[in-house]
């Protein structure tokens, strides 16, 4: 079957391939948003280390990528989606069946490996099955399928966790995988002639290291890391900080979810306000307005009681995180659509699509920093319960039904946003800095560039 120019249709490989990435963009959020509570409750980590698990599981997602999107060049897209959902599904199995830290990282470990195969094949496929007309659609569905598949495993790891245990989340994960080896097994026959050169690990490595030996662009990426590292916040600090404050029958997975809505609702409107704008603009709007939604978070210990909406009462936590969320996912329409377009101006010319695949190692620093940093927050200000004596245990689950006054240990657990907001703020600073900076720069390159073509 061949797509007609600027049409709709595509062949069945582009959709079973985002089928399968819908599940396993399931399955990797599914257990994502619980992996703090799960390394804390069920391996016995404190917060500081399930800081430094959590962040380097998080960001090594981001980083495999550039290597085994070489490999996968190398042994094909359907044996590379095979192996993916095999290690996925032996990972989160792992995760399911052993609760000590050893068997627990090897499982993280295969994970990692696993999802790093799915992106380039799966966008891979994408490309393939587009032509030039219709490619910007193909990736459009893509990016819905991404979201449709984060939405569905928070949603459905919720009740897991409440009714079961965080222990049992790995479980819904390694389903998901297997759902998706099954089908990638009977169902995804790519084309996989006309394939270019295949990459060899030292061209990436290559890459790399040129792509961070220039400064313009590498403080770029660590610039951004900060606009990151809060939206971060919403599987670092978010799920145990709720837990805690309100209790375990809040479903912090479901708040989550109000970003992708959020950035599914408003990133059309969004795209078309700023398509004039120049690119820096629209990324210091996003920072600017990154920084306010740690403070609408924070902002929950202003209020005494339910908040009242519509004759419903709402936990002022509830209500706070929401609507901090939602301005996460509004800042994220702001960055999305010109971060890319800006990274590329950074690039000289010649290697922008050099640049442009690693552009997002601004995720890779971000979670590694924003999951540490959120542990250290976290032991400091809004300890894990258990770590308590005994008694204030006891005053903790008392002031969670509304039948002891809070204890003291909690009453600066705001602060966690609020150092946030610092970071934010910084971020924010950095970029007008960089953004005066670039512009000398360029201004004494054109002068000079000017100078010598008038000597010739």
């Amino acid at each position: 079957m061949t797509t007609s120019p600027g049409s709709w249709r595509f062949p069945a490989t582009f959709w079973i391939a985002n089928v399968t990435e819908l599940c396993e963009r399931a399955a990797y959020y599914g257990t994502f948003i619980a992996a703090r509570t799960y390394l804390i409750r069920v391996v016995g980590l404190d917060d500081v280390q399930a800081g430094f698990v959590a962040g380097l599981f998080g960001a090594l997602i981001y980083l495999f990528p550039f290597f085994s999107g070489a490999v996968a060049d190398r042994l094909g897209f359907r044996n590379s989606l095979m192996l993916a959902f095999a290690l996925l599904a032996a990972g989160y199995s792992t995760l399911g069946l052993f609760h000590t830290l050893g068997p627990v990282l090897l499982g993280l470990f295969l994970i990692v490996l696993g999802g790093s195969f799915v992106k380039p094949v799966i966008t891979g496929t994408a490309s393939k099955c587009s032509t030039e007309a219709n490619r910007a659609r193909a990736f459009s569905i893509f990016y819905m399928m991404v979201n449709i598949g984060s939405f569905t495993g928070k949603t459905i790891v919720a009740p897991i966790r409440i009714e079961l245990g965080v222990q049992h989340v790995p479980w819904f994960s390694a389903a998901a995988s297997v759902v998706a080896l099954l089908i990638t097994a009977l169902l995804y026959r790519p084309a996989e002639n006309g394939a270019a050169r295949p990459r060899s690990l030292r061209e990436t490595f290559r890459g790399m290291i040129t792509v961070m030996g220039n400064i313009r662009f590498s403080a770029l990426i660590l610039i951004t890391a900060g606009f990151w590292a809060i939206q971060g916040q919403l599987y670092a600090s978010m799920p145990d900080y709720v837990i805690r404050m309100a209790g375990e029958t809040y479903k912090p997975e479901w708040y989550a979810n109000v970003n992708p809505l959020m950035v599914v609702a408003c990133v059309v409107a969004v795209t078309h306000l700023v398509r004039r704008w120049p690119p820096a603009l629209s990324i210091a709007v996003a920072m600017a307005l990154i920084p306010l939604s740690s403070l609408a978070m924070a902002s929950s210990q202003w209020f005494h009681g339910p908040l009242t909406l519509f004759g419903v009462g709402i936990h002022p936590i509830t209500a706070m995180m929401v609507a901090g969320i939602a301005l996460q996912g509004f800042a994220e329409c702001f960055l999305s659509p010109k971060y890319l377009e800006y990274a590329s101006r950074q690039a000289p010319p010649g290697r922008e699509g050099l640049y442009l695949g690693f552009a997002h190692l601004n995720t890779f620093f971000a979670w590694l920093f924003g999951f540490i940093f959120a542990g250290y927050l976290l032991k400091a200000f809004c300890p894990d319960p258990r770590t308590l004596s005994a008694t204030l245990q006891q005053q903790h689950a008392q002031w969670l039904a509304g039948q002891a006054a809070m204890p003291e240990v909690y009453a600066r657990a705001h602060f966690i946003w609020y150092a946030f907001t610092a970071v934010g703020v910084l971020s924010f600073v950095l970029m007008l800095l960089y953004i005066a900076w670039t512009r000398r720069a360029d201004v004494r390159a054109a002068r000079g560039a000017a100078n010598a073509s008038a000597e010739d």
